[in-house]
């Protein structure tokens, strides 16, 4: 299996806490050669931290500087997500993408576009799909343990969790946490039930509590409320939704920065056989003498930020396809483009 060569583009938060120290576990797999910031100084104190050879101040310098890098990471804020795919694909380059896809449909479909074109291989990075409980959850699905899957509830809800910085700035973040954390809810929970097709979404987003700074909402991230970015808070903080799918099956869907409510993260399926919840597995069934049964499986846990890129790593060696590939993300960001439009015209709307 070749060793791969990686550019990491954007040296912030999701690359400090998960994508670096991920590498740092798998250098008999990859080898970061480079890293990039928009603030040399990010990148600097990254490849001063995580001993990496070189540091630019932007993708294009980086591409430039690093002709045999293999594929890009990028971790940058949403709106440089199109951008740097772009620019990537155009030199050739394998990216990995952390989510959302995009700030917009449209700079999505442009992603898209360039990927086709180029020919590369681009994975978006749902850190959730590659939960261990997850992956054994699709086993067990595809066995046909759950039988038909036509319902499921899912929510990612902070009680008190807005992160601040450029998160609430939508020309930078695209939208509140719809696209920050409701991406991590709606995606794992679509992609569990199967991926059923989309139909239509009806939904209603607030901002009632967020842009009120005296409500104390910037309890994530110590610091970054005061940073300039985040003066500007144009985005929802929570979000309430209703998707169908083709075959009459159904999605209900919250996500919050801030609520006056309890903070939940779960993924609720229900099928003809049996339903499931997570963490830890757990399986609604009926046996053979129609008595109810709840039945937990035991699972290891993983790392899965970790399990994520050595996947696209080893899709890149071997040529499979990504678990999560360009055509689920660009369906999961129609899904979430849909929800904006259907909160700001008070109705559902089709997908």
């Amino acid at each position: 299996m070749k060793k791969l060569k990686v550019g990491v583009v954007g040296c912030g938060s999701i690359a400090g806490y998960a994508h670096f120290p991920s590498y740092q576990k798998m250098t008999d797999l990859v080898e970061v050669v480079a890293c990039a910031d928009i603030v040399p100084e990010k990148a600097k104190a990254a490849a001063e931290k995580y001993n990496i050879p070189h540091w630019y101040d932007s993708v294009e310098a980086l591409l430039a500087g690093e002709p045999d890098v293999d594929y890009i990471d990028c971790c940058t804020w949403t709106a440089a997500h199109a951008p740097v795919t772009i620019a990537a694909a155009k030199a050739g380059k394998h990216v990995l993408c952390e989510k959302p896809l995009a700030a917009n449909l449209e700079q999505g479909l442009a992603m898209d576009k360039a990927i086709r074109e180029a020919g590369v291989t681009f994975m978006l990075a749902v850190c959730t799909r590659y939960g261990s409980e997850q992956q054994k959850f699709i086993e067990l699905r595809d066995e046909g343990v759950f039988g038909d899957i036509y319902f499921a509830k899912t929510a990612y809800v902070r009680r008190r969790g807005v992160p601040g910085g450029w998160f609430t700035n939508k020309a930078i973040a695209g939208g509140g946490p719809v696209l920050d954390i409701g991406v991590h809810a709606i995606d794992r929970t679509w992609y569990l039930m199967g991926k059923p097709k989309p139909v239509t979404v009806s939904a209603e987003t607030s901002s009632r509590i967020g842009q009120n700074k005296s409500e104390a909402s910037f309890t994530w991230g110590e610091g970054l409320a005061e940073r300039p970015e985040a003066q500007i808070f144009d985005v929802e903080d929570s979000a309430s939704v209703f998707f169908r799918f083709e075959g009459g099956k159904s999605m209900i869907a919250e996500a919050s920065w801030t609520i006056n409510g309890k903070e939940e993260f779960y993924s609720k399926l229900y099928g003809t056989k049996a339903g499931v919840s997570f963490d830890p597995l757990t399986i609604y069934g009926v046996d053979e003498n129609g008595k109810l049964t709840d039945t937990k499986v035991e699972v290891p846990g993983n790392d899965f930020y970790e399990d994520e890129i050595r996947h696209f790593v080893d899709c890149l060696n071997t040529g499979k396809t990504p678990i999560s590939p360009m055509e689920d993300a660009l369906t999961v960001h129609r899904m979430l483009d849909g929800i904006y439009r259907s909160a700001e015209a008070h109705r559902e709307v089709e997908i």
